[in-house]
């Protein structure tokens, strides 16, 4: 009910599923973040239209467009997959006739995680399991590197977290975990339905 709702709202087709098995080992099949798990988040996580919030493995760019909705962060979405990026950016045109906004705060990108630029104000980063902890430490390390670069606080959030990256956020970096999310009612039958975030500097 809720899918239909907020694409209804926000003039976007994310509904469906990627099909079949993503051709790199490397990088996991589309599935987009239940819009009832993301309203789950923002009722115990806060941003601020100053945010900068970047979604590795985007997708058709349902997160991205709640929450520049919602809250009025800048957003940027980091996509691999050439046609979930045209499907993007299809979605991005519907919404921009529907809420009248200008683009400026919403950007799509076509590139492998590990080769997108950090940019020194991106100060939220979103992951839904969208590849392997190989590729998952390398966009950790480039981060981190932005960071000894530009000193800023930084959150990293994780929807449905694998062990692999939560061993590594624990264990190889100064990351500290600060908040859990559990979505009601499903996380009983499914610990894995829940968001971690964890924070980098004050």
């Amino acid at each position: 009910m809720k899918e239909h709702y907020y694409d209804k709202l926000l003039n976007i087709k994310t509904k469906e599923k990627q099909q079949g098995f993503h051709k790199s080992l490397q990088y996991h099949r589309y599935e987009p973040t239940p819009y009832s798990a993301l309203e789950e988040l923002f009722r115990h996580y806060e941003l601020k239209s100053s945010d900068r919030v970047v979604d590795f493995g985007c997708g058709k760019g349902r997160l991205n467009f709640y929450i520049h909705y919602f809250f009025h962060s800048e957003v940027i979405g980091v996509e691999m997959d050439e046609m979930l990026y045209e499907k993007a950016m299809a979605n991005l045109e519907r919404y921009i006739r529907k809420t009248k906004n200008r683009k400026e705060k919403i950007q799509f990108q076509c590139c492998l995680a590990e080769e997108y630029p950090i940019n020194p104000l991106d100060n939220r980063f979103y992951f839904f399991n969208p590849f392997s902890i190989q590729v998952f430490r390398n966009v950790i390390n480039n981060i981190l590197r932005s960071v000894e670069q530009y000193q800023r606080q930084i959150d990293v959030v994780l929807y449905y977290p694998s062990e692999d990256y939560i061993y590594y956020l624990e264990n190889y970096t100064a990351f500290e975990l600060i908040m859990e999310v559990k979505i009601p009612i499903i996380y009983k039958h499914n610990p894995n339905e829940r968001f971690l975030v964890y924070r980098l500097g004050e």
